[in-house]
């Protein structure tokens, strides 16, 4: 059986719909400034099309990536780290909970008004639901963590220190950026959609440029941005 085809009844072409949507979630753009570079390449969209191509196609988009790299990922069990970040939401503060590998791969993204066990043991099941149970799980002082650990059972991985989690807290910066140019969220449900997005396509797009020399990241850069062009293909 074959997968339909996402852009079918979309007169605009499947090549534009791709880069408005790269433009919109992987820089921090607003949707007016996508309609405005799109202009300057002879593209003419408006803003609103922009808006509904990203909420139609972004997590299509993000799904399949996730797929892809679930498939092919075999060491995301060894070391994640854990963190919270604070986000307004009308001005009422929430909580974006992540877990990130070691490599650097932001594997789950969680919504919630609280930080308490209730919400941690939530954001731990969900991410051990996809990728499986790591052998350490680095995370800070906060005590919920100890809590929703000790409730599944995997209190002795747990790892907390100082500076072990600078590598997720600089995970954070791509995102907060991103937040800046859409001034802020209005609702747990658009928060919660934009973050998995955001990390799904932030994974594939990330090179760890300063890794790699630099005929490398050309190689794996254009690779990247091939593979994007073949997403939503039946």
């Amino acid at each position: 059986m074959t997968k339909s085809d996402p852009f079918r009844y979309f007169k605009t072409s499947r090549e534009i719909i791709r880069l408005a949507v790269m433009l919109y979630v992987r820089f921090p753009l607003s949707l007016r400034n996508v309609e405005d570079l799109l202009h300057e390449r002879g593209i003419d969209v408006s803003h609103e099309s922009v808006r509904y191509w990203w909420h139609r196609f972004g997590p299509l988009f993000a799904a399949e990536i996730r797929k892809r790299r679930i498939e092919a990922m075999k060491s995301s069990r060894w070391r994640w780290l854990l963190d919270e970040m604070f986000v307004k939401i009308n001005g009422e503060q929430h909580y974006l909970w992540r877990a990130v590998d070691h490599e650097g791969e932001v594997l789950e993204s969680y919504v919630t008004k609280t930080r308490d066990k209730k919400a941690a043991l939530k954001f731990l099941k969900k991410a051990m639901r996809k990728y499986g149970n790591p052998e350490v799980i680095v995370t800070d002082g906060l005590a919920s963590y100890g809590a929703a650990l000790k409730e599944i059972g995997a209190e002795h991985r747990q790892d907390t220190g100082r500076w072990l989690n600078n590598r997720v807290e600089n995970s954070h910066l791509p995102f907060r950026r991103r937040e800046r140019a859409m001034l802020r969220f209005r609702r747990m449900r658009s928060l919660q959609k934009f973050a998995a997005v955001h990390a799904s396509v932030y994974n594939h797009f990330n090179q760890e440029r300063s890794l790699s020399t630099r005929p490398n990241f050309k190689l794996n850069r254009a690779a990247a941005l091939a593979e994007w062009r073949g997403l939503g293909t039946a």
